[in-house]
């Protein structure tokens, strides 16, 4: 898979969970990409700040990223 391509499944990841995320006031952003196997993600609205946005992010987001691109290992959060 290219890196393009790559980019394109984990958006449409993304896409997939946000109405999700969005229900409770809350989103995310694609930040970048790193070695093929690290996604940076920028969660926002209520999700910043949210005590169970760890959990979200590992069993929500993580996981269905990895089933659209299943090389990634990891998915963290930015605050920026």
């Amino acid at each position: 898979m290219t890196s393009e391509e790559l980019k394109v499944n984990v958006e449409k990841a993304l896409d997939e969970i946000r109405p999700f995320l969005q229900s409770d006031g809350g989103d995310i952003s694609l930040l970048s990409i790193e070695n093929d196997n690290l996604v940076k993600v920028q969660l926002k609205g209520a999700c910043v700040g949210c005590s169970v946005n760890q959990m979200t992010l590992k069993s929500g987001v993580e996981m269905t990223i990895k089933k659209y691109a299943p090389q990634i290992e990891q998915v963290v959060n930015i605050e920026i």
